[in-house]
């Protein structure tokens, strides 16, 4: 196991925990020279912070061939299960699986309930930042960049498109924050998690069509959402 202090001291600097938010957000791999050049520094220091960052098991090394001859080239992606700190040391995760156990062993209507908290706590999650904004009303691009930034560290990326009637928000999950859920509990976590999701775009977005048109559970790379703005602030 990985000594906590380890984790946040190779954390604490900023340029690395850069890196690391941007590996997350290119949702594919990345080789040293990437990361040289979008951060602007010698590929040497690039290639220091990416080994720090693999050392603390958040991102992993591989090689990949480039076609051209020679030795393979290393590159780096986000790894699938993240990390999490505790002082002292929690155990959530079992408590966690004994509550999804008994939701599931309670029947539909136990998840349905669920679904409806899950709704709510999304829904006033999004309410609170609103009521914190310091500018008055929040823009459509404000009320984008609080989902954003929401979500920042689990890989949303958010595109905005102009449609006939209003606006098409199309974002991307890329690293699950239930990922160690979804090999046995799959559809009831998804379903939960979707209600949280829809409770904080329905929070922000009172009049929005949300649909789901991509899934890690059906074997997809990533988990996609649509969402149709109809009338705008």
């Amino acid at each position: 196991m990985i000594h906590p202090l380890k984790i946040t001291s190779t954390l604490a600097d900023e340029t690395r925990y850069s890196i690391y938010e941007y590996i997350l957000k290119e949702k594919k791999a990345v080789t040293v020279q990437q990361i040289a050049d979008e951060f602007h520094i010698h590929p040497n220091v690039a290639r220091l912070h990416l080994t720090k960052l693999t050392e603390i098991n958040i991102i992993s090394a591989d090689f990949m061939k480039t076609g051209k001859g020679g030795r393979p080239g290393r590159v780096y992606k986000a790894a699938e299960k993240g990390i999490s700190l505790s002082f002292p040391r929690r155990d959530e995760i079992r408590l966690l699986k004994w509550t999804i156990q008994l939701v599931e062993e309670l029947g539909p209507s136990a998840i349905a309930h669920c679904q409806k908290i899950s709704y709510q706590d999304g829904f006033q999650q999004m309410k609170n930042y609103e009521y914190g904004y310091l500018h008055g009303l929040p823009s459509f691009e404000d009320k984008l960049q609080l989902l954003t930034e929401n979500a920042a560290l689990i890989g949303y990326i958010p595109q905005v498109q102009q449609t006939e009637h209003g606006k098409k928000i199309t974002f991307s999950i890329f690293n699950c924050p239930f990922q160690e859920q979804l090999t046995t509990h799959s559809e009831m976590v998804c379903s939960l998690h979707e209600s949280y999701l829809k409770g904080q775009l329905d929070a922000l977005f009172p009049n929005n069509e949300f649909v789901q048109v991509e899934s890690m559970v059906h074997n997809c790379d990533l988990c996609k959402y649509e969402i149709n703005v109809t009338e705008m602030d």
